[in-house]
């Protein structure tokens, strides 16, 4: 009797789950690809061809390489710092750390607009010397760097300190450099953790709208990333346009998690 109401629940159970994945999230990318198709796929891809769209595009990749990289191996040596060393102060660099991923996207572009905008700390300076952040694509890699920070530092952190320090002093004993043993003793153990980070973090770079929306200034063919072209194809009222390029970043953003999970799931059936 047991068995019989522990399998009735387990059924329930998974079929609520599948309940709601197929509508909070299959459902949407179907209509996302059916409304982008649906003066077919010739309409589909002259839309992704047009000047602005090729260069918010353009504008995507340039951030989400710039920022991937740069918090790539700021995450690293932030996740090193964390793991290997105890000092002062530790809990609250972790709780900075996180900062990024509890605050509004949104405030942290009002952050960026007040430090650097015309009427922000620093905007009398950079006018004065002919530099432009805020309204600019400097601002919006600053935005986005912001964001995405923690993704690659809080992936890397548990196997690093599943780790241990043992391997890495012998490494030091034995006369490797910090680079060699990084390279060679710490980061191959955690090689999935950091490219499931890596990809973590291009994800959000690619889709990232709120921060970028308040420090770019909305320019078209300037500032304008995918998002935000979304949003002002469709407030233009060019649906289809509007939903080819979702699509287009729907393909990306499900690429991206698609192999995080294929790298997340190689590194589970490894051998301890």
């Amino acid at each position: 009797m047991t068995t019989a109401r522990f399998s009735i629940n387990r059924f329930i159970l998974c079929g609520c789950s599948y309940a709601v994945v197929l509508l909070m999230l299959l459902l949407p990318l179907v209509l996302i690809f059916t409304e982008a198709l649906r003066q077919g796929f010739h309409a589909a891809l002259s839309a992704l061809l047009e000047p602005d769209a090729l260069s918010a595009i353009r504008l995507t990749v340039f951030v989400t390489v710039i920022v991937t990289v740069t918090n790539t191996l700021g995450g690293i040596a932030a996740a090193w710092c964390l793991t290997k060393y105890s000092f002062v102060g530790k809990r609250f660099l972790i709780m900075l750390i996180e900062l990024p991923i509890s605050v509004s996207p949104v405030i942290a572009g009002l952050i960026w607009l007040l430090l650097f905008g015309q009427e922000g700390w620093w905007g009398n300076w950079l006018a004065a010397h002919n530099m432009q952040i805020a309204f600019a694509v400097p601002g919006i890699v600053l935005a986005t760097l912001f964001v995405t920070f923690p993704y690659v530092t809080r992936t890397l952190m548990p196997y690093m300190e599943q780790q241990g320090r043992d391997a890495e002093e012998a490494a030091f004993l034995l006369g490797a450099n910090f680079w060699q043993t990084l390279w060679q003793v710490t980061l191959p153990d955690a090689r999935w953790a950091l490219l499931s980070g890596i990809l973590l973090t291009t994800a959000r770079a690619i889709g990232e709208f709120g921060a970028v929306s308040v420090v770019s200034g909305h320019i078209p063919g300037v500032t304008e990333t995918m998002p935000l072209h979304i949003e002002t194809l469709y407030n233009g009222y060019q649906t289809v346009a509007a939903f080819s390029m979702a699509a287009l970043l729907a393909l990306c953003a499900m690429s991206t998690v698609l192999l995080r999970t294929i790298f997340e799931h190689s590194f589970r059936k490894q051998p301890s």
